[in-house]
């Protein structure tokens, strides 16, 4: 039944306004209403939070809404809480100070908080709000947190695989078992949105490696609520290891036939199946037509799978695609991130043709950025059927990092080092690092930056400045300090080779402690001479010939002095590993030289050569080989080189073998006077220790060291006035086995090896120890 009132009267409000009451609902003054009509402002009061009760009564011609007024809150505080602090906290809620308290709000977030804990693994954690009343209609919001403990994964187990081992498969995830290392990791929790990602690295994994079949049947993460862990366990099904068969390019295009995409194709018949040459097949063919005035045309592979004899003939169909253009780019997660450091990883703008490969690819770099804990890349239609909306989501990392570094290497001892570094500076994607660090004998000072777009181009710049300090050793006979920098400039040639420009220079004080210079092996002594103090120490009146031991040679005093060098330079970077820290497949390779003489006290050049190799021996066992060759020149401009400007060659390159143990050397005096020529290879393979949890992290290394170092400049016939042996050029060989600690604070590594062929002049060291800590 309708009614009509004259007026509404608004009671027990504070600080609303009557007329923003009124404004709320749909009954009118002088206009007929119904029983629906007062439901339906009432849900639309309390829908504004503003209000704990409302009543709407009719007396006579007034109608009269009495409302009882949300608190307001003067504070938000946490109680109980360690692993995020209060600051953090706050900016995760919705309730904040001077705004009205909402029961519904307070719900969210207490069940925000709840989420926030078991992201950290601790689904023990409850959380419950209090509310203080105050003076005024006001109260402080209290939200008590029991943390509790740490919920781990006690294991990781995979149903239904059997071209990779458990273990192997571990490697893969990024989730861990908890161990004896939990106390300093946190990828032994569960954590839902990690657990998506490694599903993710899990299909990578199998594609890379021909199962183009693979799928994961299901995901599975059990609480042992009792023990407080995780059981997760991966069903997958693997199918066949395919190889590639044939490999055909047709194209539905006017002007660019197949043969002229031809090149772009990465896939080679006989290949493993391998999804990451197909996808940069893909782009490479987007580009080449798109530079070709194809702005819109698509390349989609097509796989015709023979089962009997595992091959897939892939056919890359080119077509021209739908005019579809891109409407907006929405950037959003990105808190910290500036938006310009996002776009400019894409190969695409407002206004240009949609394309998926690119979108693709653009994922791709942002992910390689390290910038983003997740990235994803959505797509919604825009104000016309011709436009589209790309959508891009990002979920921010931290990026700084305070290290301290402790390790030990049997050259320098004991080392140590503090850093500062920030790879996403100010949120401009630029890299600063400052360090210092020393040991026994050394003390380092570095200070780095890199600016990856340098103005506003795909063009690497940035600067070094140090400051190292070396003293004097049992391998080192002189002391050393060079101040210096550089500065560099990179620029990619494509995803896999890069350029690197230089120019470096450094001032480097050398000298011989006093003891070690005074000359008494050199002297010629005639009866009647007076012998020097420092060439009589037990003071028999008679040249003490066992000084020569305790003498630097000719070539370290020759070097005594300060000199400048200013050296230009460039190298050629060719990069394929699948892990930069761990490789396990792909080839690295580097070409670079440098030339000395752009002013400076000296003038050479120096070329250097390097190739890495990295495959799966065994994929099953984790069992990774790797072959790696080194080789050096470097040549005098000038009357010659000085002995610091050698290469030396000794454990570090050839295990089996002392620091600065191969080589020329003064046959006096022992000091290694390096050389003009290097070579060196070295095979090794590294595999799960047996019987070892693989969380611990330790592997076993077996391998093999080879080379040879020879050559003093002695063009200025310099070297004649010493006795240098060990200048043959012969090889030298050792064999041995490893023992590597893939800690949380990196990698620490030990070394067992024994010279198979030596030369007789050469320093032996059957155990060398090395690596560091970052905590």
């Amino acid at each position: 039944m309708a009614a009509v009132v004259n007026r509404i009267d608004v009671t027990g409000n504070e600080r609303v306004e009557d007329e923003t009451v009124r404004a709320y609902m749909t009954i009118q003054p002088r206009r007929a209403y119904s029983a629906q009509d007062v439901d339906d402002s009432l849900r639309a009061l309390y829908a504004t939070g503003l209000f704990s009760d409302v009543a709407i009564n009719q007396r006579g011609a007034v109608l009269v809404v009495s409302v009882t007024e949300n608190a307001l809150i003067y504070k938000v505080s946490f109680e109980g809480n360690d692993k995020y602090d209060d600051k953090m906290l706050l900016t995760q809620v919705k309730s904040k100070p001077r705004t009205v308290l909402s029961r519904a709000k307070v719900e969210a977030d207490t069940q925000l908080l709840l989420e926030l804990y078991r992201r950290k693994g601790r689904y023990r954690a409850t959380v419950e709000p209090k509310i203080i009343k105050l003076p005024q209609n006001r109260v402080n919001l209290v939200f008590e947190i029991a943390e509790g403990d740490k919920t781990g994964v006690a294991r990781i187990n995979f149903i239904g695989n059997h071209a990779f081992s458990d273990s192997r498969l571990r490697d893969v995830i990024k989730t861990r078992e908890s161990g004896l290392l939990s106390f300093i990791r946190s990828t032994d929790s569960y954590d839902p949105s990690r657990l998506e990602s490694d599903q993710e690295a899990l299909r990578e994994y199998y594609l890379r490696h021909g199962y183009a079949d693979f799928r994961i049947i299901s995901a599975v993460a059990d609480l042992d609520r009792e023990r407080n862990t995780f059981f997760v366990t991966f069903t997958v099904e693997e199918g066949e290891q395919y190889t590639i068969g044939e490999v055909n390019v047709q194209s539905s295009l006017a002007s660019v036939g197949p043969e002229e995409l031809a090149g772009a194709v990465r896939t080679d018949p006989g290949d493993t199946y391998d999804s990451r040459e197909v996808d940069k097949t893909l782009e490479e063919m987007v580009l080449e037509v798109s530079e070709r005035g194809y702005a819109f045309a698509e390349v989609n592979p097509r796989g015709e799978r023979d089962y009997e004899n595992h091959t897939i003939n892939i056919t890359y169909h080119v077509d021209e695609g739908p005019r579809v253009y891109i409407e907006r780019i929405d950037i959003r997660g990105n808190t910290r991130t500036r938006d310009y450091v996002i776009r400019r990883e894409l190969d695409f703008a407002e206004g240009d043709a949609f394309n998926r490969v690119l979108i693709n690819k653009a994922k791709r770099r942002l992910k390689n950025l390290g910038f983003f804990k997740d990235v994803a890349i959505a797509t919604q239609r825009g104000s016309s059927a011709d436009r589209v909306i790309i959508i891009v989501n990002v979920e921010e990392q931290a990026t700084g990092e305070l290290s301290f570094g402790a390790g030990y290497s049997s050259a320098e001892g004991v080392i140590g080092d503090v850093s500062i570094t920030e790879r996403n500076f100010l949120g401009r994607g630029q890299f600063v690092r400052a360090a210092v660090g020393g040991g026994e004998s050394t003390r380092t000072y570095e200070f780095s930056f890199r600016e990856p777009y340098f103005m506003g181009r795909r063009l690497s710049a940035g600067f070094d400045l140090y400051r190292r300090q070396f003293e004097e050793t049992d391998y080192r006979s002189y002391e050393e300090t060079t101040t210096g920098g550089n500065l560099t400039f990179g620029l990619p040639l494509n995803e896999e080779v890069r350029l690197n420009l230089t120019y470096t220079a450094y001032q480097r004080d050398f000298d011989v402690a006093k003891e070690l210079k005074d000359g008494c092996y050199m002297r010629k002594y005639t009866r009647g001479d007076k012998i020097p103090p420092s060439c009589d120490r037990n003071g028999d009146g008679k040249f003490d010939r066992n000084l020569d031991m305790d003498e630097a040679s000719l070539a370290v005093k020759d070097a005594i002095g300060e000199t400048f060098t200013s050296i230009i330079g460039y190298s050629l970077v060719y990069d394929t590993r699948d892990d930069i820290k761990r490789p396990r497949d792909g080839y690295y390779g580097k070409f670079q030289q440098e030339f000395a003489g752009v002013g400076g006290d000296v003038a050479f050049i120096r070329t250097t050569v390097e190739g890495r190799a990295y495959r799966e021996i065994w994929a099953d066992r984790g069992i990774v080989g790797m072959f790696k060759v080194k080789a050096g020149h470097v040549e005098s401009l000038d009357d010659r080189l000085k002995l610091p400007d050698h290469f030396f060659l000794g454990g570090e390159t050839i295990r089996g073998f002392g620091t600065k143990g191969i080589g020329p050397r003064d046959g006096l005096t022992r000091d290694a006077l390096g050389g003009r020529y290097y070579v060196a290879g070295t095979a090794e393979a590294t595999f799960p220790l047996p019987a070892v949890p693989s969380e611990i992290g330790l592997e076993g290394a077996v391998f093999t060291d080879a080379g040879t170092l020879l050559d003093v400049d002695d063009s200025a016939n310099f070297f004649r006035r010493i006795n240098v042996v060990g200048d043959n050029g012969d090889l030298r060989w050792a064999a041995g086995f490893g023992i590597i600690w893939h800690s949380p604070f990196g990698p620490i590594r030990a070394d067992f090896a024994w010279p198979i062929v030596k030369n007789k002049y050469d320093e032996t060291q059957v155990f060398r120890i090395g690596g560091g800590t970052q905590f």
